[in-house]
């Protein structure tokens, strides 16, 4: 699965970061056009992130792709190849750091992601994973790809998007939830409603007032599970805490959506890389 590859600018602007006036030591030592190949491999299991990226950094430093590049979302055991690529010395060094260490972060971010996947569909096969906006502010673009890799969605892209009432909206607020609910599906008619409430009582209230998705941040799998059976079809999102150890609890106990920022929190995903000359 590749659901789509960063524009050559973006990465046209991360391989000026590491060699923004040439690589002093290839210039110096005069290998430059020397043949060789750059292999990049799984050292770990992983759900690979970025082989696109990799691949496209080459092409545009002259290099070329030497048999199959292993789409983003493929998961790879211990030493299965990603991608190679052939070229110019001077070009293999611009690009082995920059793409190795790009796929490994978005790896980390994938492996997190479908590891919290498949806990909660073992949980519930219909529970779907979603993940916040709280990536590193200007990574957006890679990181929701690694989380679309691993198997979750978006849980909003932006602020411009979707409708979400936080307490922190509502005290600025007074009118009743009724009203509020009334006036945003005027203003957003192709919009769902969600609200995040703190108790049972302002979930009882919110959705009555007709929210479409109650989100519940830093709820008890007990709670959830009552809540769940005190308002039945509700939309519940737990939200808070969700990981690979407590989705499928979540799962079970009622939330059909599981909302989590913990895969961006991962440990990047080692590929090994070798280069050798032809």
């Amino acid at each position: 699965m590749n659901p789509y590859t960063l524009p050559d600018a973006e990465l046209e602007r991360l391989l000026g970061e590491d060699a923004p006036s040439g690589d002093a030591t290839t210039f110096a030592l005069a290998i430059g056009r020397c043949h060789g190949r750059l292999d990049f491999r799984a050292r770990f299991d992983m759900v690979v992130c970025g082989s696109e990226e990799a691949r496209r950094m080459g092409e545009l430093r002259g290099l070329a792709a030497v048999g199959t590049v292993v789409a983003s979302g493929t998961a790879l055991a211990p030493g299965e190849r990603i991608l190679a690529l052939e070229g110019d010395a001077a070009a293999l060094h611009a690009v082995w750091k920059t793409a190795q260490t790009l796929m490994e972060y978005l790896s980390g971010i994938a492996t997190a992601t479908a590891e919290i996947v498949s806990a909660a569909r073992s949980g519930e096969p219909d529970c779907a994973v979603v993940c916040t906006r709280k990536n590193f502010p200007g990574t957006k673009a890679a990181t929701i790809k690694a989380v679309l890799a691993g198997g979750a969605s978006p849980h909003r892209l932006s602020l411009s998007e979707t409708l979400l009432v936080f307490a922190e909206h509502r005290a600025f607020l007074s009118e009743t939830p009724a009203a509020t609910v009334a006036r945003l599906r005027r203003q957003w008619p192709e919009r769902a409603v969600v609200v995040e409430v703190g108790n049972e009582r302002e979930a009882r209230t919110w959705a009555a007032a007709g929210a479409d998705i109650l989100q519940l941040e830093k709820w008890p799998v007990d709670a959830v599970a009552a809540l769940a059976q005190q308002i039945p079809g509700m939309r519940i999102a737990a939200a808070g805490g969700i990981n690979a150890t407590n989705a499928a609890a979540y799962a079970r106990a009622g939330s059909r959506i599981l909302v989590t920022s913990a895969p961006y929190f991962a440990g990047p995903r080692d590929v090994a890389v070798t280069l050798a000359a032809l």
